[in-house]
């Protein structure tokens, strides 16, 4: 399988309580880039400067990313800086250089336009909407955003939204966009429109998936954090989180929502998405995911499995012939 991402290629200067870099690495599509191609092949549609550093771009094909499709303009690369204090779900942006990100148009590749997954990172959703016009038959289609174009690009955003899959978006996102505080009405706004489900990144909470379907009781999954004592930077976490899921996604094949197997596979792509993400935080910039490999994500992936299971052999135990074998009197408990 092939997953297509277009989006950001930049260069950041971060400060958190914990440290500080100066023009790393970063970009919506570097971050999901370098997870998604531990599990499959990924093609990248992005723009960068003349001044872009070559060892970035051998850390990108060294990770096995496709780059012809990442324009090289003349000019400055995208340039990002912020800050963080304690309350790491809360960055205050210190400056945003556009520079040649500011006219980037996205251009597939001819055989980029055959990607069986496409993730439409956080741009301009004209733009988004104009990368799913070159795409084909896609098996599925994600789409991220931000306040920014929620503001200034409602209109596109919603034609953006009628045409995608799966749309991922942060709680006051989400808020924002459905114009209520309910965050369950504003699923129903945003499922109405046409995704399949609605991913709602909730940082350090964890991530819910709010899907339509006929039983309520299927449509609605929650998947925690995984607890970590370091964190050092959160930038580019809900990025990964994009990268494992889609990643995970296109390794299963996983094709449709609503229809077994499939929605098991979206639950389990939405934990290996929050595991990377788990990962990013630990380091600054790529700093952790340069060595990460998916035997790291396995590990992490099992103990996840332990820390969020509380099932008995038998969901009710006054049916359960194994505890009542156990019990002295022969009973089950209740």
């Amino acid at each position: 399988m092939s997953i297509l991402v277009v989006g950001s290629v930049a260069l950041d200067s971060i400060q958190t309580p914990f440290g500080r870099v100066r023009e790393a690495l970063g970009g919506a599509a570097t971050y999901f880039s370098t997870v998604a191609s531990l599990y499959d092949r990924v093609q990248l549609v992005g723009v960068v400067g003349n001044d872009f550093p070559q060892e970035h771009i051998d850390f990108l094909v060294q990770r096995g990313v496709d780059i012809r499709g990442l324009q090289v303009a003349e000019g400055k690369t995208f340039r990002w800086s912020g800050r963080y204090d304690y309350d790491m779900n809360r960055c205050e942006t210190l400056s945003t250089e556009l520079n040649v990100f500011a006219s980037f148009r996205p251009v597939l590749p001819e055989d980029y336009r055959s990607a069986e997954y496409v993730f439409l990172a956080n741009i301009d959703p004209e733009l988004q909407l104009s990368v799913v016009e070159q795409v084909r038959s896609p098996r599925l289609i994600a789409l991220d955003t931000m306040n920014y174009w929620i503001d200034y690009k409602r209109e596109a955003l919603t034609e953006a939204l009628k045409r995608v899959d799966i749309a991922l978006m942060n709680e006051a996102e989400a808020r924002q966009y459905g114009q209520t505080f309910s965050l369950i009405r504003a699923a129903h706004k945003i499922l109405d429109l046409g995704p399949k489900a609605l991913i709602v990144k909730k940082g350090e909470y964890g991530a819910v998936l709010m899907a339509n379907g006929g039983d309520p009781t299927r449509s609605f999954f929650f998947a925690p954090a995984f607890p970590l004592e370091k964190i050092a930077d959160p930038t580019g976490a809900g990025d990964t989180f994009a990268g494992g899921f889609m990643g995970y996604l296109a390794r299963t094949g996983a094709r449709a929502i609503g229809e077994a197997p499939y929605d098991l596979a979206i639950r389990q792509a939405i934990v290996h998405g929050t595991i990377v993400a788990s990962f990013t935080v630990e380091g600054f910039s790529l700093e952790r995911l340069r060595t990460l490999s998916l035997d790291d994500i396995r590990g992490r992936y099992e103990a996840f499995k332990r820390f969020t299971s509380f099932e008995l052999p038998c969901p009710w135990l006054s049916s359960c012939e194994r505890l009542k074998e156990a019990q002295p009197n022969g009973s089950a408990g209740f």
